[in-house]
């Protein structure tokens, strides 16, 4: 019966410890939310190259008036254990004004410029010379807090959107357009996580543009794997004891009777 009640408050000390770790969890990487308006809400306007590209925090809707065959930028903020996703959607000018279909395409790059390769969407797409509208998407790889020198993991840090024109005529160059960009961050925590994080995200230097969540960056501090891998160590310590005293028990010599 001792043994037994060890084991049931040991238990009970390690329910305890799994609940007040996955409290420390969500308050070391909190997710921003959708509805949650960024410094400054959802930006009006795009930047026009990398270094002037508007910053959109993730979960809001940034929009921009330009011309067909601008480049548009916008920078997000990905930290570690996200993995986003990239629409945009470009508002056409009226098809009488229109001189034949256009194609656009959405291209996503990490802190240091690299391409970021999409797992799915799409990407590039084409608008016929009376569609009023073309949406575009991107998916992006799990966010890892470091990397070896030889992979091109996504890494935490800004990045940047892209959205332009690449096949239009010659006479529809110029006409107005109405761009909308939202990024949507999905948080997949210890499924993606790696031992090891990056000193600092990869962010271009200010007063440059320099995305940053809301909640700081978390730069690997934590991890759901910490839990499980506690968790481990602790059942295999449980069924250790459970062991022991089984098989002391077991060795105790029986007691003759009478003497």
């Amino acid at each position: 019966m001792r043994t037994v009640r060890m084991l049931t408050a040991a238990v009970a000390l390690a329910c305890a410890g799994l609940t007040a770790g996955a409290g420390a969890a969500a308050a070391a990487g909190p997710s921003p939310s959708p509805s949650a308006s960024g410094k400054g809400g959802a930006p009006t306007e795009a930047g026009t190259t990398f270094r002037t590209a508007t910053t959109l925090q993730p979960g809001l809707l940034g929009t921009a008036e330009a011309s067909t065959g601008d480049y548009l930028y916008w920078v997000t903020p990905l930290d570690s254990g996200q993995r986003a996703t990239v629409k945009a959607t470009v508002k056409l000018p009226g098809s009488a004004s229109r001189h034949g279909a256009s194609t656009w395409r959405l291209d996503v790059y990490d802190g240091l410029r690299r391409r970021q390769a999409c797992m799915y969407g799409v990407q590039s797409a084409g608008a016929a010379k009376e569609a009023a509208s073309v949406e575009l998407s991107c998916t992006l790889r799990a966010v890892r807090p470091g990397a070896e020198p030889w992979a091109n993991d996504p890494l935490p840090g800004s990045y940047y959107v892209r959205l332009t024109v690449t096949d239009v005529a010659q006479e529809d160059l110029g006409l107005p357009v109405r761009a909308e960009v939202r990024a949507d961050v999905r948080e997949l925590g210890g499924a993606v996580a790696v031992d090891g994080a990056l000193a600092a995200p990869l962010t271009v230097p200010k007063p440059a543009v320099a995305a940053e969540p809301e909640g700081g960056w978390s730069g690997g501090r934590w991890s759901d794997r910490w839990i499980w891998t506690a968790a481990g160590g602790l059942l295999a310590a449980l069924a250790g004891i459970g062991g022991y005293a089984l098989t002391r028990g077991s060795g105790r010599p029986s007691r003759v009777p009478g003497a």
